[in-house]
């Protein structure tokens, strides 16, 4: 007997009919965790050119790759590749989010806002754990609550990951925060390294 293995397909089918239902993020989470958790244990449900790094330009050791976006639910699907001594500085995504690790590991960094929010150009953030994020492990982003995090491959090879979101990362106005000065500075992502 062949054994049916979970597509990208069958992952995007199964989170667009989940979002039909406008669930609240405990349910998405919920349900969706187990799905993303089926997806990322196959890795060839992701085409290999979309599990290495851009290989030239600027981000040569990096690689983001857009793998599915519905307009109407807001759903992105995105393939991360975290080259050797990739480095994102603690930011904020201001939707849910799951990313789950399919090859390798990173290292993620959670922190808390503990200011009082009043300035739109500084905050203190306080650390709230770190962790090794393993292959076929989710982290879960809460919009206010714990989606403030650094992301770091500390090891020797590309780290694959698939994030999904509530909307596209696109035009979405987020920020990047600098843990020495407490600067908060604007960012959005503008493109993927395929579109």
């Amino acid at each position: 007997m062949v054994a049916v293995k979970y597509t990208l397909d069958d992952f995007v089918q199964e989170m667009d009919d989940l979002l039909a239902n406008q669930p609240d993020n405990e349910r998405i989470f919920d349900r969706g965790s187990d799905y993303l958790s089926r997806l990322i244990a196959n890795p060839d449900a992701i085409p290999e050119r979309f599990r290495l790094p851009m290989g030239s330009g600027s981000r040569s050791n990096h690689g983001s790759w857009l793998l599915h976006h519905n307009p109407d639910s807001g759903l992105l699907v995105t393939a991360v590749v975290w080259g050797p001594g990739d480095h994102a500085a603690p930011h904020d995504h201001r939707t849910w989010g799951m990313i789950g690790v399919m090859d390798n590991a990173l290292t993620e960094t959670r922190f808390r806002r503990v200011d009082d929010h009043d300035r739109d150009d500084w905050a203190q953030l306080e650390l709230d754990r770190s962790s090794v994020v393993k292959p076929g492990e989710i982290s879960l982003l809460i919009p206010e609550v714990d989606e403030i995090h650094q992301m770091d491959n500390f090891t020797d090879r590309p780290t694959v990951e698939i994030h999904v979101y509530g909307n596209d990362l696109r035009g979405l106005e987020r920020v990047r925060y600098d843990l020495e000065t407490g600067a908060i500075k604007q960012m959005m992502t503008e493109k993927y390294d395929n579109c």
